[in-house]
């Protein structure tokens, strides 16, 4: 694609320093409505990112973030020059969400995509209860914790990693599911399920024990269960720099 013919649609947080961006930007450049633009160009952290991907999730055009805030592992570097041609030389990644269906203790059933992860967390002072069960088997009767949660590749260096589970590359065809400060069985490692995996965990004791689910900070109050699966039928289309795309960032995390 040829610099002139990149139409840029561009979006940004709230921040102030992101706001002058795009003022800054548009300025250069010009803004083209989202749904006639070539590509969606994202100001801001991670948080931002997440829900523009989210927000723009039935356009075709890409999405290349710069990041205008605190993590950006998202995101590309800030610079306000040469940004027709960053274009046309980045790379894509596409990712897949999870689906979530949660059901509360009234019956009601809440939907909703994340692109990190999805994690149920206690509500009150008790540890939760969790029992889980994978492809209709149960494998763990009941795993008293703060909380679990299911990771993609590209969400496992968010709060997975910070729960200490593992990164897993870009490519890898598993998820990561992680149990928050669990209690019994004691340190518990966690574990890797195939993407294609139907992961359900069901609250016990949901009276004496509430939970809450949470999908990219969408959250479902008092959840008795939880169902979570890849959701092959998204992609999530993120343009990269070139030797600087999610692969890369996953593998470089690791050694610092």
């Amino acid at each position: 694609m040829a610099e002139a013919e990149i139409k840029i649609a561009f979006t940004a947080s709230d921040a102030p320093v992101a706001q002058t961006a795009f003022a800054a930007l548009v300025s250069r450049y010009g803004d083209t409505p989202e749904d006639e633009a070539d590509v969606i160009v994202a100001l801001g952290g991670d948080g931002f990112m997440l829900h523009t991907l989210h927000r723009t999730q039935g356009n075709p055009a890409p999405v290349y973030g710069m990041n205008r805030g605190t993590i950006g592992f998202l995101m590309n570097e800030y610079s306000e020059t040469d940004l027709p041609d960053r274009l046309a030389a980045a790379e894509e990644t596409v990712i897949n969400p999870l689906a979530m269906r949660a059901t509360r203790g009234d019956g009601t059933v809440h939907e909703a995509l994340a692109i990190n992860e999805v994690s149920l967390l206690r509500m009150g002072p008790q540890a939760a209860k969790l029992r889980i069960t994978i492809d209709g088997k149960v494998r763990m009767e009941e795993l008293v914790c703060d909380g679990a949660l299911v990771a993609t590749p590209a969400g496992s260096t968010a709060y997975n990693y910070s729960a200490h589970g593992p990164i897993l590359p870009i490519g890898s065809e598993v998820l990561a599911l992680t149990a928050i400060a669990p209690f019994r069985p004691r340190r518990w490692r966690g574990a890797l399920v195939p993407k294609t995996g139907h992961v359900r965990i069901d609250v016990l004791q949901p009276d004496r024990r509430p939970v809450m689910a949470d999908a990219d900070s969408r959250s479902v109050l008092y959840v008795e269960t939880v169902e979570i699966r890849s959701d092959p039928s998204v992609g999530h289309r993120l343009l990269f720099d070139p030797g600087h795309g999610l692969e890369e960032r996953l593998i470089r995390e690791q050694f610092i």
